[in-house]
């Protein structure tokens, strides 16, 4: 199995995106205000899901597939899920392996549910985050749900104090397959039934056509995120954690922070 590496907050000026929201999520201010019920709704989830409570120095887990791992980024620690450590100012604790789902092996490790066995309770994470996966789109209906549930549960029994988020399958291309439509349905629906947050890049529709070059690698990147699609993921889904969070007001930016861009 694929080591599992560690990135840690690397100071927040490094990156020049979403600084209104990293300051959100990352430090508690005391003029900042709880949500109204319409706020942690508003982001389509079901109304009895609790707002995330996510500590400045919290220890965070982001699992998943070649996506998280780093691919097609210039060196894999340049991927979304490092970078969201740097945004952030988390202990992120990465561990990705390409080619690897619910139901499907991977090239250096075994399916979610195998890799998850291997984890350290003693991790203690406040916040995990499983992402993927597209690599099950050809593995078929019959058995996913038990897969994912298998998976789920494993999880919920190393680390029963952490806070989950599901990050489904973000489309590697143009039109979105079928079977990546189906993954993303249907674990938006476990997630529902477990009362636990779902973030859909592809119903928030954070690749379109019109921007699918500029963050997709298409060529030796084998469809896999460019350097700024990795940045952007990082900011979109650092952004998509403080709407689920149980703050709402974004602070100031740091005087010397760079402007954030705008997607």
């Amino acid at each position: 199995m694929t080591s599992v590496r560690r990135a840690r907050g690397w100071g927040l000026g490094v990156v020049a995106a979403g600084v209104a929201a990293i300051v959100a999520v990352s430090a508690w201010q005391p003029w900042r205000t709880p949500p109204t019920a319409e706020a942690a709704t508003s982001v389509g989830a079901v109304a009895d899901v609790e707002p995330l409570s996510v500590p400045a120095d919290a220890k965070v887990l982001v699992f998943g597939d070649s996506w998280t791992y780093g691919s097609a980024a210039t060196v894999p620690t340049d991927g979304y899920a490092y970078q969201l450590g740097q945004l952030s100012g988390w202990d992120v604790t990465v561990d990705g392996v390409r080619g690897s789902g619910y139901m499907k092996p991977g090239r250096d490790g075994p399916d979610f549910r195998r890799r998850a066995e291997t984890l350290d309770p003693a991790s203690n994470f406040d916040l995990i985050i499983i992402q993927g996966s597209i690599n099950d789109d050809q593995q078929g209906e019959r058995g996913y749900r038990e897969a994912v549930d298998a998976t789920w549960n494993t999880f919920e029994r190393l680390f029963p104090q952490a806070q989950i988020v599901i990050f489904g399958p973000t489309p590697h291309e143009f039109p979105v397959n079928e079977g990546t439509a189906r993954i993303d349905s249907d674990l938006e629906a476990a997630a529902a039934d477990r009362h636990w947050w779902y973030i859909s890049s592809l119903q928030e529709q954070w690749l379109t056509p019109a921007n699918y070059h500029e963050m997709i690698d298409t060529g030796a990147g084998r469809k896999h995120p460019s350097d700024r699609g990795h940045e952007y993921l990082a900011e979109k889904l650092l952004a998509a954690l403080h709407e689920r969070s149980v703050t709402t007001d974004a602070g100031a930016p740091r005087e010397d922070a760079p402007a954030p861009v705008v997607p």
